[in-house]
Order: structure tokens, then C-alpha cells, then sequence
């Protein structure tokens, strides 16, 4: 019997997912995303600037999930005894 998602617990894919956010947020630190803003408008003439936004993840929190997923994990494979 192969591992596909449906044979996985709900608790262990989450756990799963928990685990690869944190460890994805550890390593890359945060994101950052660019946002635009109309600054004006004359007729048909549109004016915009572009802003740049920094996200920081901050390193408690992705150790967290890390955490979280492991314990959802491993709370899930005691549950299917």
C-alpha cells in the first residue's frame, strides 16, 4: 500500500505542512511583496508609484511551527494504536 494523501491522518499532513513553513521561514528569514499607489490622475493621465514592503518572520515563530508540526505528528501516529 503506497503513502498517498488520502490514507494520511489530517493531523499529520498538517503537521507535515507546519514543519515545512517553519523551516522555510528559518531559511529565508521573511518576504517582501511590492505594492502600487495611485499618487494622481489628470484626465487620462495616471501617475503611480511602486512600493516596496519587507515582512520579517521572526525566528520564534517559525521555530514554533516546527515545533507544532512535530507534536501534531507525532500526537497523530499515537492516536492511529
Amino acid at each position: 500500500m503506497g503513502l498517498t494523501l488520502r490514507s494520511m491522518r489530517p493531523g499529520t499532513v498538517l503537521g507535515a505542512l507546519l514543519i515545512f513553513a517553519g523551516v522555510v521561514a528559518l531559511s529565508v528569514g521573511g518576504f517582501s511583496f511590492t505594492s502600487r499607489e495611485k499618487v494622481a490622475e489628470v484626465g487620462p493621465v495616471k501617475v503611480t508609484t511602486e512600493k516596496q514592503h519587507s515582512v520579517p518572520v521572526p525566528t520564534i515563530v517559525a521555530g514554533l511551527a516546527v515545533v507544532a508540526g512535530v507534536v501534531l505528528i507525532v500526537a497523530s501516529s499515537r492516536k492511529a494504536r
